[in-house]
């Protein structure tokens, strides 16, 4: 973040902060086992976190912990405003952070963060994650729940058209939009439904072969960047394809597949719950590795989406909140078992993965492990940083996908999105 949209945020937060006071550090004394934590979706990270206290407090009934739930763009403000205005009192002891969001905090307010290099066995957690938590040689988070990625799609509809599970294994986007296309032509169901306003697919993409929007160094890498190119191109076939449904917004772009209308939807993970809503549609569906680009290292395995957990360095409860998190999201197997049943929420502790709850036959998939493949999945995803701008990017290639859907140069417009982003970026 730029110097001066920070010091234009603290000067804002001189007014603000008095109003925000009143977290989880500021009545506590010095040695308090009061631990105030920060996150977002009452049906998941929430209840979640708040299965975690209640495993902590049968061994450290001393200790009181209160789970606060705001909506995510709060909770995004209120630590922006307070980091950067320097007053800790109203700031949590421990914070959920979005993935895509990590670098641009560590970056940006350096020694706000405990570093957990040490004192969390990161070894144990999917290595994607722990990279996008390290900064300088140390590691600042506990990784917490994966968007790895999947291509959702119905059995019955493919096998109408002569498909089976095999076609899908190994596949280029290339070939995904030729089956597509026979699947549309024979059976008059759409292949799949996208946002073409959307930039989802397209972070996917770039992920599965270890490429993003920004470098190594954190600079812009949208004009020259071939995997970038790809990943457009390729997009704006799918756009372009009679066989691709197109939809606005969430409500659309679900109701496509629950309505029978779509035969396939590629993301993260978390969607099984939206897919599984249509109960009618139980047996019928089953999952595939996502397909790859057309280019050089990319795989068949990406993410979209995740969050983690951070210990705010000022907390005067840190090391009892470090032993929280370490006590139940580092070491408690059966606490990973519990929320995949519950929630739907796929962990990334390594150790997790070959609980019972992962290896269940999913009677909705046709009997398929399925998180015993997203979990095999996940260990595939290129490791790559995220950079601090990622939601600047995708509205700066947002912006020119209409002109890439009209057959504009694709290495043109990209120059234009580069261009856009820098502009942002500097403001």
């Amino acid at each position: 973040m730029k110097k001066t949209r920070i010091a234009a945020i603290a000067m804002a937060a001189a007014c603000l902060a008095g109003a925000f006071a009143g977290g989880g550090t500021e009545s506590q004394g010095s040695g308090s086992k009061k631990l105030t934590i920060w996150a977002w979706d009452p049906n998941f990270n929430i209840a979640i976190m708040n299965e975690a206290k209640a495993r902590y407090a049968v061994a450290n009934p001393g200790v009181e912990i209160e789970v606060v739930d705001m909506a995510k763009a709060d909770v995004e403000q209120k630590l922006l405003i307070n980091l950067s205005s320097g007053v800790s009192d109203g700031l949590p002891d421990i914070v959920l952070i979005e993935d895509y969001n990590a670098q641009k905090y560590l970056s940006s307010f350096p020694g706000s963060f405990a570093d957990l290099t040490g004192k969390i066995d990161h070894s144990k957690f999917a290595p994607y994650k722990v990279r996008l938590m390290t900064m300088g040689g140390k590691t600042y988070g506990v990784p917490f729940d994966s968007g790895v990625a999947g291509t959702f799609y119905r059995k019955d509809v493919l096998e109408a058209a002569g498909f089976k599970a095999k076609d899908l294994e190994n596949i280029t986007w290339d070939r995904f939009i030729e089956i597509g296309e026979v699947v549309f032509k024979k059976t008059g169901v759409s292949m799949c439904a996208f946002d073409p306003t959307d930039g989802g697919l397209v972070r996917i993409m770039l992920q599965s072969a270890g490429s993003w929007y920004f470098d190594k160094a954190g600079k812009p890498n949208l004009a020259g960047n071939a995997v970038m190119e790809a990943a457009v191109s390729t997009y704006a076939k799918l756009i372009a394809s009679p066989a691709t449904m197109k939809t606005s917004g969430w409500s659309e772009w679900v109701g496509a597949i629950n309505s029978g209308k779509a035969a396939t939807i590629s993301t993260g993970v978390w969607i099984v719950g939206s897919v599984k809503a249509e109960a009618s549609q139980s047996g019928k569906w089953a999952v595939a590795p996502i397909p790859r680009l057309n280019v050089a290292n990319s795989v068949n395995a990406s993410n979209l989406g995740g969050s983690s957990w951070y210990v705010l360095n000022q907390s005067k409860a840190k090391d009892t909140a470090i032993d929280f998190l370490n006590a139940i999201y580092a070491k408690d197997n059966d606490f990973y078992q519990k929320i995949l049943v519950e929630r739907g929420a796929v962990g990334t502790f390594s150790p997790s993965q070959s609980g019972t709850a992962y290896m269940n036959a999913d009677a909705f998939f046709g009997g398929q492990k399925v998180f015993s493949d997203f979990s095999a999945w996940m260990n595939k995803i290129p490791s790559i940083e995220y950079g601090s701008y990622t939601y600047e990017a995708d509205a700066a290639i947002a912006a020119i996908l209409p002109e890439v859907y009209k057959g504009s140069s694709v290495a043109a417009a990209l120059k234009n999105a580069q261009t856009q982003l820098v502009s942002q970026i500097q403001e």
